[in-house]
């Protein structure tokens, strides 16, 4: 679970934050042929963001967990009512119950992560699709992962090990945010040489001036357009994969 600070600021940022903009917007390209009556979960819904944005391009089967009671209590007061406090590794959830699964970094958030996925397969109809985004590298380590209470970074071949090991099917798996990748990993490694002169752990969730935002969000839409496409990129600071229940 995230730290309670962190958390808030979280729900601040991810209406309009560069990053959760371009997230979105892949999950919809991922999503866009899918009939708009599939029976859709997210876990991991914080404020509802996402289930409002698939909502207005016409899925109307959405529901959300989090395990942060504050989130849900937003959710509600935007008038988002399929949704509730739930632990991801116990959803209490029937049986083959949902189409789509979306996961969007929570999976290094669970310790036991062979729980929450043999959980999630549980509540997956056969042929259903899980969506997942995990932060990528372990060298990419930083405070951010600490004051977010991460336990890993993944690798491509070890999300897939991971993943095939509890009864899913790969179907596509990339690294994303490839653009900032190289920037990202030398601030990294700066930091990881001076972190004996740090006392204080800090997260990198930054609000950024419009135009940085912009451009950020702009390079982010054009790798998803790719993306889309067929494209893998071989690096990023991120994951995704989407998974089908065997």
């Amino acid at each position: 679970m995230m730290d309670v600070l962190y958390a808030s600021m979280y729900r601040k940022l991810e209406e309009n934050h560069w990053w959760f903009l371009g997230r979105r917007d892949l999950i919809y390209r991922l999503m866009k042929d899918y009939r708009r009556d599939v029976d859709i979960l997210e876990i991991g819904c914080s404020g509802g963001v996402l289930i409002e944005f698939l909502k207005r391009r016409g899925f109307t089967r959405l529901h959300g967990i989090d395990v942060d009671e504050k989130a849900i209590e937003i959710c509600r007061q935007r008038g988002i009512k399929e949704v509730g406090v739930a632990d991801a590794q116990e959803t209490e959830f029937k049986d083959q119950q949902f189409d789509i699964l979306i996961a969007s970094d929570v999976l290094e958030h669970i310790k036991d992560e062979d729980k929450a996925l043999l959980e999630w397969y549980r509540i997956l109809k056969p042929g259903g699709k899980l969506i997942i985004f995990v932060p990528a590298f372990k060298f990419l380590w930083s405070n951010h992962d600490e004051v977010n209470r991460h336990f890993r970074r993944y690798s491509k071949s070890g999300l897939i090990k991971t993943l095939e090991k509890n009864g899913f099917k790969t179907e596509k798996v990339s690294y994303w945010n490839f653009s900032l990748f190289f920037p990202v990993s030398l601030v990294r490694m700066f930091q990881k040489y001076l972190s004996g002169k740090r006392k204080r752990a800090s997260d990198q969730l930054y609000e950024f001036n419009t135009f940085v935002n912009k451009t950020l969000e702009y390079m982010l839409r054009l790798e998803n357009k790719f993306l889309s496409t067929g494209m893998n990129f071989p690096v990023g600071v991120s994951l995704f994969i989407i998974e089908r229940k065997i």
